[in-house]
């Protein structure tokens, strides 16, 4: 039997291990960059409503976090779907033109029940989905292209439907759909627990499935997923499908809520969502990216705009400015935060 030697460890003159702290002070800000990337929205937001809560009595009422828990439930139901395709690496221009599309499908299909008024811009709107997906993951079409011509096309049929804008269909009052809508539940909308029920659900998948584990995998580096065994081409045609139903699903939400599939919504929402799902932590490149964190985004987005409004004297268009603003730092910040992490 051969002892083995174990030589001391190495140590500078004042009795610390040589070489110690600097993979100590690599991981700890590693560990701080990972925390800011996911978490820093959340902090933003903090700091915003407790400015505005300071400044503005009528910020922190009940009504006026009601109306902003309700307003944000729609995009942020886009702004999950396209967590996922975002992290796939992927983008979809489409969910806006689907989310007109899903509420005036609604409208039309509350005539006929709240089954078909709920089934049918889930089944058109994830239909369209799943062709984007095949397109951009069989055809190796851009993704940018692919969905921004299924944006016209969307545009084009809920107009087509709807005889170029000129009527607008209702939804009955008193019918199970403008309840899912309009109603309550222990004082909060039913979007919004409809909302929450999804990201949580969201959450689960992408962090506890298989799937979940695919979608991170082709972000990070197709080709090496591809290796593994990942169905790469499955993943992707899974994701846009599933950012398809739910723009559709949004739509008919937002339709129900305001009993009637108004035509004129969800032009420049595609742009809403990326931002949101951006200022939540997801990496444009793909890879990395929280459920949680795009709704944060929503939220976010939504508050500036109600600080906006609350101030009155300042016009709309701010909250683009501000908006775009976020956007351009967090993506600063993401690029600063990707390069250093390279580094360690």
């Amino acid at each position: 039997m051969t002892a083995t030697r174990t030589d001391p460890p190495v140590t500078t003159a004042s009795g610390e291990p040589a070489g110690g702290s600097e993979p100590v002070g690599s991981a700890r800000s590693e560990r701080l960059s990972a925390l800011v990337q996911q978490h820093g929205a959340l902090a933003v937001l903090v700091i915003v409503c407790v400015i505005a809560s300071a400044g503005f009595d009528t910020f922190a009422t009940g009504d006026n976090v009601s109306n902003m828990a309700t307003g944000s439930a729609f995009l942020a139901v886009i702004a999950l779907g396209m967590t996922f395709v975002i992290i796939t690496g992927g983008i979809d221009l489409s969910v806006g033109s689907l989310f007109a599309l899903g509420g005036v499908l609604a409208a039309w299909g509350s005539r006929h029940g709240t089954l078909v008024a709920l089934l049918l811009p889930l089944a058109v709107c994830g239909l369209i989905g799943v062709v984007n997906g095949l397109l951009v993951a069989r055809s190796r079409l851009a993704p940018f292209i692919v969905t921004l011509a299924a944006m016209l096309g969307a545009r084009g049929l809920m107009l087509a439907l709807t005889d170029e804008g000129a009527e607008t269909y209702l939804i009955g009052k008193g019918s199970f759909l403008a309840e899912l809508g309009q109603g309550s539940t222990l004082g909060v909308g039913n979007p919004v627990w409809i909302t929450v029920a999804l990201f949580a659900a969201g959450a689960v998948v992408l962090r506890r499935t298989r799937f979940g584990q695919h979608v991170y995998a082709v972000g990070g580096n197709e080709d090496a997923a591809a290796l593994m065994g990942a169905p790469v081409a499955r993943t992707k045609i899974l994701v846009y499908t599933l950012s398809g139903v739910l723009a559709g699903l949004a739509g008919a939400l937002n339709a129900a809520w305001l009993a009637s599939g108004v035509t004129i919504l969800g032009k420049g929402m595609e742009l809403d969502a990326i931002s949101a799902v951006v200022i939540g932590g997801t990496l444009l490149t793909g890879g990395l990216g929280y459920a949680s964190g795009s709704l944060v985004g929503v939220l976010l987005l939504k508050v500036i705009q109600n600080v906006i409004n609350q101030i009155g004297s300042l016009d709309s268009s701010y909250q683009q400015v501000v908006s775009g603003a976020f956007l351009a730092v967090v993506v600063i910040a993401q690029t600063w935060l990707g390069r250093k992490r390279q580094l360690m």
